[in-house]
This record gives structure tokens, C-alpha cells and sequence, in this order.
């Protein structure tokens, strides 16, 4: 199990990683490495996702006064219709290439599960580069003003690209959902600020899904007892410290993304991206990671 000096680590670069477009579970996954533990098993994944919970409280405190000015301007029903139908088709292509990779990529291997794609740092380096490209193209792109026109709403056919795009993401480690949805938004010519409220907007919907999701697989594993320091009691505890840890931490880091999108340096986080997948590529090929 986590001691508390892991638990303090993993959850600073989470919730970091997590609210900055450079992919959380990417880093997550390479310092989980260094430290011996295994990204894939129902154990890590579970925590991680408590992680996410935490940036995702973080989230709603941050965007709460700005997604109140919605609710004023008479636009709320519009944006929750958009998140939901996004959401939709996030599900649909996400459930889609989960049972694509299990039933034909992973056809062989007895009791396959997508997670297993968590373990292949190459995969990730990849996914990394991918997403640096595209968020390097967004960031280039003229964009409308971070301030939000009193008359822009999202378009079906922009919340179901995004949605999309989002559902690439979930199975491919590295392939930062912020950083996709956001970069889509602004090639839909959404402005800055809009595109940053619906990008973590879906992420608060999606949240309560992936824990779900997560506690059954954990469950379904039988690798737990309910109680001790070894048992689900004991991981929910060290879950709940990392929670608050990582909601502290990702208020910071969304200060950071707010400024950096105000000032135009998006595409800075892209060029970091393509560095992190060199960093993984190469810590991968020397330590044979797979």
C-alpha cells in the first residue's frame, strides 16, 4: 500500500499535470513507475482517480463564480444541454475503442482490460507528442477574446467534436483531455474563455462516471479485504488525503492556466508536452518499461 510520502508526491504531480493540458496521468503513470507500483492494477487506478476528484472540487470552486454569470445571462440550459450531449458522444466513442481494443487488439489475452494500455510507456510517449502537436496548431491559431461575448454559446456541432475528442482521450494515457477539448474548442472557433469553462465542465460530468467505474473493477478483482490498512478502508483513507491534497494544489495550477490562456501562451504547453514524450521515450527504452 501508499505511505504517506507517495501519497504527497502522486498527489502533487496529479493534481498539477491534471488542471495544466499536459496530460496528469502520464506523469502519474512515470513517477508511479519510479516508485515500483503498478499504473494498471485496480488499486492504482482507483486512487487515481480519487486524485481526479480532488482536482475536479478544485474545478467547481474555481468555475463556480463564472458558471453562476451563465445562469444570469439566461444561458444555462444551453450550456447543459451541450455538456450532456458532448458527454454523450464522449461515451459512445470512449466505449467504443474500449471494446475495440479489449475484443480485437487484446483478442489473445485472457481477461483483457483497456488499463492494460497503461503500462506501455512507448504508447504514452506517443500519445504525448500527438497532443503537442495539436495543442501547439491551437495555441497558433487566432483565437476570440479570453472574455466572453455576451451572445457566444457553444454549437451542437462543436459540443459533439469536442465530445469526440474527448473520447479519444480516455484510453490513451498522454493524450491530455484538457489540452485536446480545449485546443478543439479554439479550432471551433470558441473563445479562450468559454472553451476553458465547457473543457472542465465535461471533466466535473465525466468525474462521478470514472469512479464508479473504477470502484467496480476494484470490487470485481477480489484483491481486497474491507477492512485494515491493506484493504478498501485503507485505500479509501489514503484516497481521501490525496483528495484534499490535490483540490489545494489545483486551484494553483488553474490560476497558471487561466493567466497562460489570457496571455496567449497556450501553444507553451504543447512545446512542453513534445519535451515530456522525449523524457518518457527515452526513460522507457533505458529501463525497458512496457
Amino acid at each position: 500500500m501508499l505511505n504517506l510520502f507517495q501519497i504527497l508526491i502522486l498527489s502533487l504531480v496529479q493534481a498539477t499535470a491534471e488542471l495544466l493540458p499536459v496530460s496528469s496521468s502520464a506523469h502519474v503513470i512515470v513517477v508511479e513507475k519510479l516508485m515500483g507500483l503498478d499504473p494498471a492494477s485496480p488499486e492504482m487506478t482507483f486512487f487515481l482517480v480519487m486524485l481526479h476528484t480532488g482536482t475536479m472540487l478544485a474545478v467547481i470552486v474555481y468555475f463556480w463564480p463564472r458558471w453562476k454569470v451563465l445562469f444570469f445571462e439566461g444561458k444555462a440550459v444551453s450550456f447543459i444541454k451541450m455538456i450532456f450531449l458532448a458527454t454523450l458522444f464522449t461515451g459512445v466513442v470512449g466505449l467504443g475503442l474500449k471494446k475495440f481494443i479489449e475484443k480485437v487488439i487484446f483478442r489473445h489475452v485472457p481477461h483483457a482490460e483497456v488499463e492494460m494500455l497503461f503500462r506501455n510507456l512507448p504508447l504514452i510517449a506517443v500519445a504525448l507528442f500527438l497532443v503537442g502537436l495539436v495543442i501547439i496548431a491551437a495555441g497558433r491559431k487566432k483565437a476570440p477574446s479570453l472574455l466572453l461575448d455576451m451572445d457566444e454559446e457553444i454549437t451542437s456541432k462543436s459540443a459533439v467534436l469536442i465530445g469526440m475528442v474527448q473520447g479519444l482521450c480516455l484510453p490513451f494515457r498522454g493524450f491530455s483531455r484538457s489540452g485536446a477539448t480545449i485546443s478543439t474548442a479554439l479550432f471551433c472557433g470558441i473563445s479562450r474563455d468559454l472553451a476553458e469553462q465547457f473543457s472542465f465542465a465535461l471533466a466535473v460530468v465525466l468525474t462521478p462516471v470514472a469512479i464508479f467505474l473504477e470502484l467496480h473493477r476494484l470490487l470485481k478483482s477480489n484483491m481486497f479485504v474491507l477492512n485494515g490498512p491493506s484493504g478498501l478502508v485503507g485505500l479509501l483513507s489514503h484516497g481521501i488525503i490525496g483528495m484534499i491534497l490535490s483540490a489545494l494544489t489545483g486551484l494553483v495550477a488553474l490560476s497558471w492556466l487561466s493567466s497562460w490562456l489570457e496571455r496567449g501562451r497556450w501553444k507553451f504547453f504543447g512545446y512542453y508536452c513534445l519535451v515530456a514524450s522525449m523524457v518518457v521515450g527515452l526513460l522507457s527504452y533505458i529501463h525497458h518499461w512496457n
